[in-house]
């Protein structure tokens, strides 16, 4: 028999041992990493699928605080919320607050990321201003600002009188209450957005600068043509972090005004809460989050929809 021959009719390595190619066949090794995950799955579930399972299920119920019994309701409570004046109106304050405080935060942000970037001097004193209210909790926050609004002694009515405007009502008044709020979450949580603009700005490449200067390009050229173009997506990814986190208000909204004066500031949120431990009635009140949450999660596709398509 020929050598070619005894080639061909040679038996296939082994598992494991020598190739042709002279090193050992790796076989990729299935199953093993379910050990490492499911720590994570079982705390997932615990605290993330088990919970939003339960919210459904009483949302078809007429559960309450004050009552043992409960029973099945099937989609009144769905029916009674979408047709509640108080849901709707709720709504409209979460988006108000959405539309008046979202677009200014990234706006100022973006104005303090380029101001700290262009070199003003003493840059740390600068980060550490624009930086540390998104440190502090919501009740120091609330304080804060409530001395600032406070009717006779406050700040802002000082600031008013000054320049021989009268005092204004800024947690009192239905047309003013809204807008003092956005104001003090703009002063709080601006620094987020702040340090995600300027992480960015630092990693943008000096070449494209150098080439611009040696085309004769001014400051505004070089923000309005390399600078804000680049930012693009920092600035996608800030708005849309920022829409969700406005939809979202509770905090300093319960703390300053409890959704007054006369429900004008009351989010859809805190509807939810008195709802369900001031009302009593949590399976409303779960129904009413759950619309809630799905008009978040449409807000949510249609945004990522709309930046796929800028891309």
């Amino acid at each position: 028999m020929s050598t070619t021959a005894s080639l061909d009719t040679a038996p296939p390595p082994a598992a494991g041992g020598p190739a042709r190619g002279g090193g050992p066949v790796r076989r990729p090794r299935r199953g093993r990493g379910w050990p490492f995950v499911l720590p994570f799955l079982l705390v997932f579930a615990a605290f993330m699928v088990w919970p939003i399972v339960q919210g459904v299920w009483m949302s078809l119920t007429d559960k309450s605080l004050a009552l043992r019994d409960t029973s099945f309701v099937g989609l009144d409570n769905y029916t009674e919320a979408l047709s509640d004046p108080d849901v709707w109106s709720s709504l409209g304050n979460t988006l108000f607050f959405t539309v008046a405080s979202s677009i200014p935060l990234v706006l100022v942000a973006l104005v303090m990321a380029l101001l700290v970037h262009t070199g003003l001097a003493g840059q740390w004193v600068w980060r550490l201003a624009f930086f540390a209210p998104y440190l502090m909790p919501v009740t120091v926050v609330t304080m804060i600002w409530s001395w600032i609004y406070q009717p006779d002694l406050g700040l802002a009515n000082q600031v008013l009188d000054k320049v021989g405007i009268g005092p204004v009502g800024w947690l009192s008044d239905e047309d003013v209450a809204m807008w003092a709020i956005a104001a003090l979450t703009i002063w709080w949580t601006a620094g987020f957005n702040f340090l995600l603009y300027l992480s960015a700005l630092q990693a943008l490449p000096e070449t494209l600068y150098e080439a611009s200067s040696l085309d004769g390009a001014g400051a505004w050229r070089r923000l309005w043509s390399i600078t804000l173009p680049q930012l693009r997506r920092t600035t996608a990814l800030v708005g849309m972090l920022q829409i969700l986190a406005s939809l979202k208000v509770f905090d300093q909204i319960y703390i300053l005004t409890k959704g007054g004066p006369n429900g004008s500031t009351r989010p859809v949120l805190e509807y939810v809460y008195d709802v369900g431990f001031t009302g009593y009635r949590l399976g409303y009140a779960s129904a009413i989050s759950y619309v809630f949450f799905a008009i978040v999660i449409i807000v949510s596709l249609a945004q990522l929809r709309f930046f796929r398509q800028e891309d």
